[in-house]
This record gives structure tokens, sequence and C-alpha cells, in this order.
């Protein structure tokens, strides 16, 4: 009878499968030193050099540089981004218009479905310093044109805003979803003891949605060394390498421009470690908090 349910579950299990764990064979790499010339068979006959790798990356001039912006930008982005999707939520929720919400709700979540090409194509529109938007009202003010993606004063507030303006909409919809299932009697109780709608969302309505909330962030420290490597790659610029250079920017520069794939596979596999580290960190003290946790 629920074989049919078991069907369902085989096309991501196959997905996870042939994407995250059959991959992860590919971690000896990191182990041992090869070459892209010698073939795959390099994998099994290539000696092995323990953590060399791992010591020449630690060692590195540019070790603490990408750790730090890595950390930086990732955090700013939790900061910034993980409490603006809770408050527009919170917002939503109060509107008793419905079509209104409906189309608040639709343009918040457009930017999400926008390829980050697109973004990244429309920031640079937007502040170029020849006819971007941005520029052109700072002029009209009797500024000076700014080369926002090219100075390192901007770069990084320019990776947040957008990264903001991109998942502010669709990070919402949890935490929506999480409040219709508030008892509206907790509401009920409340405005006959007099509360307003500000003391309802902060005494019942956050409460209620604490558990998503916790959830949502456990796994938001977990990708905290994910920076956002798509949209870095193709922002940034050796201007800006002092403040926008990040681990996966540096393995992809290491790897594949450099075709020193070992210590590339060393880089990515200790930042993974490091973030799995950070994960189980965030649910114990979750735990410790009498929060829910993911286990």
């Amino acid at each position: 009878m629920h074989r049919f349910y078991y069907y369902l579950i085989i096309p991501g299990m196959l997905y996870f499968l042939i994407f995250d764990y059959i991959p992860m064979f590919g971690i000896i790499v990191a182990f041992k030193d090869i070459s892209p010339f010698e073939g795959v068979s390099a994998i099994f006959t290539s000696e092995w050099v323990g953590f060399k790798h791992f010591i020449r990356f630690w060692n590195s001039y540019y070790f603490w540089n990408v750790m730090r912006n890595t950390l930086l930008i990732s955090g700013y982005k939790l900061l910034f981004g993980f409490p603006a999707s809770i408050l527009l939520a919170l917002l939503l929720n109060e509107l008793r218009h419905a079509v209104y919400k409906r189309i608040v709700q639709t343009i918040s979540y457009l930017p999400h479905f926008i390829s980050t090409v697109v973004v990244a194509g429309l920031a640079m529109m937007v502040l170029s310093t020849d006819g971007g938007m941005v520029n052109a009202i700072i002029v009209q003010f009797g500024g000076q044109p700014i080369h926002f993606l090219g100075d390192p004063t901007y770069f990084r507030s320019v990776l947040i805003i957008s990264h903001v303006w991109q998942t502010i909409g669709w990070g919402s919809i949890l935490y929506l979803a999480a409040m219709t299932g508030i008892d509206p009697g907790l509401y009920e109780a409340a405005k006959m003891d007099g509360a307003g709608r500000t003391r309802q969302a902060w005494h019942i309505t956050l409460p209620g949605i604490a558990p998503v909330i916790v959830i949502l962030l456990i796994l938001s420290i977990g990708g905290l060394l994910n920076a956002g490597f798509e949209k870095v790659l193709l922002l940034y610029s050796p201007a800006v390498y002092e403040v926008a250079d990040i681990i996966d920017t540096y393995v992809y520069r290491e790897g594949l421009s450099k075709l020193d794939y070992s210590f590339a596979t060393a880089v990515g596999l200790f930042k993974n470690v490091l973030a799995m580290f950070l994960i189980l960190g965030a649910n114990y003290m979750a735990k410790k908090m009498n929060q829910t946790g993911i286990w």
C-alpha cells in the first residue's frame, strides 16, 4: 500500500546519491598530489601526501583574508537578511486587504526567481558610472560618480543589499506558513485584554513561529561559509580582492585557473568540515536554550 509513497522519494534519493554522496569519493584528491594531465587513474596511483595541502593553505598569505571576507560577508547577510524576512512576514500578516496583500507578496517573491547572472547585470547597470541610475542621482545633487563595484568601501554593501532584495520575499514564505498554525483564539484573548497589534505580534506571533526561526537560523549558521560564490565571482575584480575574495572564489582560481586540483580540493574540504562544526554547534546551543533543533 505504501510502496507508491516510496516511489515518490526515489528521484530525490537518486539526486542526492549522484550529486552529493558519490562525489564524496573525490575528497581523497585533497590528500594526494594530482596533475590534471595524468588522467583519472592518477587518483588511485599517485602518492599520499597527508595534510600537505591543508598546511599550505593555513600558512598561505590569503588564508586570513579569505576567511575574514567569507565570515564578514556571510555574517552581514545573516545580520540583515535573516530578520528582514521575519519583519516582512509580520507586516504581511497584518495586512487585511487580500488583493493588496497578494500584490505585495508577488512583488517581493519575484526577485528570488531572477538568475544570479541577471541580478549581477542589473547591479552593474544601476551602479555604473556611465549612465547608471544611482550615480545619475548623485550627480544631479551635485556629487561625483562613485565606482561602487570597484571601491572596497562600497563593494560589500552592494552584495548585502542585493542579497536582501533577492531573498527577503522568498524567505518570508515559511514564516507566513507557520503563522497560519497559531490559534486565532490567542489573538482574540489578547484583544480582550487590550493588547494592540504590536504587542500581539511580539507576545503571540513571534513565540508561535519561534521553532521555525530557530531551525532556519541553525541552517543559516551552517551555511555561514557560503558567502554567495556566483554573485561575488560576477561582480568582483582585482581592485576589490581585499574585501571580496572569499573561500569559494579562491578555490575557483586555484583549482580551475591554476589547475591545482589537490590544493583546491583541500581548501574546499576544510571549508565543509568547518561548516559541519558550525551547524553542530548551533544545534547544540539551540538545545541548551530549550529550543527546537534540527535533530
